[in-house]
C-alpha cells in the first residue's frame, strides 16, 4: 500500500482515498469468543495454582477464537486426576457468574495489591488490572468478559510438556468446547459401535 499516493488499493476489497471516511466493525461473535477464552486463561492459571501449587508461574499463553493455550512451570505431567479437579475449579467459577473488574492503577498500588505479573515487561507509571473475585488478579491489558458465567463451558483438550519443567495445557470454551465433546462422543459410539 503506498500511501503518498491519493488512492490506495487492497488486494481484499475495494479502496478508499486520502483524508476519506471510513468506519470499522468488530466482529461481536468472535471478539465474545476470544474474550471467553481470556477470561478463562485467568480462572486456569487461579485453578492450576490451586491444584497444583503457588510455584506455578505463567511461561506464555495464547488466545484465539477456538481455543486457548496455557504454558506454566511445572516438574511433571498433570495427572487424569488432577486434570479433573482443574475443570472442576473452573467450571465452579463459571457457575458462579462471578465479576470481571478492570481497574487502573498506578504500578505501585497494583504491585501492592498482590496482582500476578510475571512477565519482564516494561509496564508505565499506570497498568491495567484484572480481577475475579478473591482468587484472580493480574496485570492485564487485554479484553475480558464481564462476568465468568458468560464463559459457558470450559474443556481442557491437551496437556503437554513444551521444555524441562515447562507444561502446556489447551482448552476450549463456550461452543467451541461444546463441539469438540460432542466430536468426542461421535467417536466413542462409532468406537462402541465397531467393538459391538
Amino acid at each position: 500500500c503506498d500511501w503518498s499516493s491519493d488512492v490506495c488499493s487492497s488486494d481484499l476489497e475495494g479502496s478508499f482515498k486520502m483524508n476519506g471516511q471510513v468506519s470499522a466493525e468488530i466482529d461481536l461473535e468472535r471478539r465474545l469468543s476470544i474474550m471467553r477464552h481470556h477470561t478463562a486463561t485467568h480462572l486456569l492459571q487461579a485453578a492450576l495454582r490451586h491444584v497444583l501449587g503457588s510455584h506455578v508461574q505463567q511461561q506464555g499463553s495464547l488466545v484465539c477464537e477456538d481455543r486457548l493455550r496455557f504454558d506454566f512451570t511445572h516438574h511433571k505431567a498433570i495427572t487424569a486426576e488432577e486434570i479433573e479437579s482443574i475443570e472442576q475449579y473452573v467450571t465452579e467459577r463459571i457457575l458462579n457468574c462471578d465479576t470481571v473488574t478492570k481497574d487502573l492503577l498506578p504500578i505501585e498500588q497494583a504491585r501492592k495489591s498482590g496482582a500476578l505479573a510475571f512477565f519482564a515487561e516494561k509496564y508505565g507509571k499506570v497498568v491495567r488490572v484484572v480481577s475475579i473475585n478473591d482468587y484472580s488478579k493480574e496485570f492485564c491489558g487485554g479484553t475480558h468478559l464481564d462476568s465468568t458465567g458468560q464463559i459457558g463451558m470450559f474443556k481442557i483438550t491437551a496437556e503437554t510438556a513444551i521444555a524441562q519443567g515447562i507444561r502446556r495445557l489447551e482448552a476450549k470454551t463456550g461452543a467451541w468446547a461444546l463441539k469438540y465433546v460432542t466430536e468426542q462422543e461421535h467417536q466413542l459410539a462409532q468406537i462402541s459401535q465397531i467393538l459391538k
